[in-house]
């Protein structure tokens, strides 16, 4: 981890030529795991009882680096699928002439406007070099919004089946949908915590690029500092910051249930309240306090905390909120019915 973080410190100075830089790593491993324990500690004592032991709090938490690990590989084709879920650059959206409130609720559809803003308007964006868009992302602004609402689907309709399931299945299957639920649940505790992380939502993700009239850092180091060094020096510990958690809540009431209540601009809203804190960092940073070192660190260690907390509240909320917000799935359960009576008036034999 100190040599990778030494790595990119040295090759800064030639990687900030270019803006659209490919995008690293949020809060290392350490940061993540925290992020789901403390979203873990938010759920409610009556919450899935499969999901409250010490093993399956284990697995949601190391699931969270999962993400990351998937950005280790040489393939090109994952790349290119994983690396625009982990950001979004919210500065971004005025060459398209879109805001955050208007933004399409669909991945593709974003991805179609973003294709025909370019065609249309060209000039608005900077020329992208072939040689350093191997995995073909520097078109991109990110998906990050998109990816923790699919997650949130995913993960409500497999709270919908394991109900199902739990009325008529067998417990192998009962133990595989739940398997399904722990695997959802902990990795996407790794993109609500790249929300949380503010160089996520902006263009500004590795040092400040273009105009920069406040004299911001422009290092391509930065990121990484923010991500582990200074998360290691500032001593961030789950114990530390368990009592500060508040009980997770719905983000709409179960009952009377709101089965069709898009959590997207739920989504943005979160987001763009992180792209808030881009500037404040930036002026921490400025002002000698993200050193997390001693008395001058303490502002600093403060604005890391508040980061983990927000990430661990909203995911703990989504969480909560996906298994009170199911719907019945009615196919699955007349399949599992059909298969009960089957079993139940076998065919006589003749």
């Amino acid at each position: 981890m100190v040599k990778r973080r030494a790595l990119l410190a040295a090759a800064g100075g030639l990687l900030l030529l270019f803006a659209g830089l490919p995008r690293g790593l949020s809060w290392d491993y350490e940061g993540h795991r925290l992020v789901n324990q403390l979203a873990l500690a938010s759920l409610p004592a009556d919450f899935h009882s499969f999901v409250r032991t010490p093993e399956t709090q284990e697995r949601v938490t190391f699931l969270s680096g999962e993400p990351d690990r998937w950005r280790n590989t040489p393939d090109l084709p994952l790349k290119h699928f994983n690396s625009p879920d982990h950001y979004f650059d919210f500065e971004d959206l005025q060459p398209l002439d879109l805001k955050p409130a208007n933004l399409s609720h669909f991945r593709y559809e974003f991805l179609a406007q973003l294709a025909n803003a370019r065609t249309a308007h060209p000039k608005r964006f900077p020329p992208i070099d072939p040689a350093k868009d191997a995995d073909h992302t520097r078109a991109l602004i990110g998906l990050l919004p998109w990816t923790i609402t699919e997650y949130y689907a995913k993960l409500k309709s497999q709270f919908s089946y394991l109900k199902a399931y739990e009325a008529d299945g067998t417990p192998e299957e009962i133990a595989n949908a739940q398997q399904n639920i722990i695997y959802t649940m902990g990795v996407m505790g790794h993109f609500v915590g790249d929300g949380a992380q503010p160089l996520h939502t902006t263009r500004h993700h590795h040092g400040w690029v273009g105009p920069n009239p406040r004299g911001f850092a422009t290092n391509y180091s930065f990121h990484a500092w923010i991500d582990g060094g200074f998360f290691e020096k500032a001593g961030l510990n789950r114990a530390e910051l368990l009592g500060r958690v508040r009980p997770a809540k719905p983000l709409w009431p179960a009952e009377p249930k709101t089965t069709h209540a898009d959590v997207f601009p739920e989504v943005v809203i979160f987001l763009v309240d992180q792209h808030q804190m881009v500037e404040p960092l930036y002026e921490l940073q400025q002002k000698g306090l993200l050193s997390g070192e001693g008395d001058v660190g303490k502002q600093g260690r403060a604005f890391l905390a508040g980061q983990m907390l927000k990430a661990a509240q909203f995911l703990g909320d989504l969480w909560l909120t996906a298994s009170e917000q199911t719907t019945p799935d009615g196919y699955l359960r007349a399949q599992l019915a059909k298969r009960k009576a089957t079993r139940d008036n076998p065919t006589p034999v003749h």
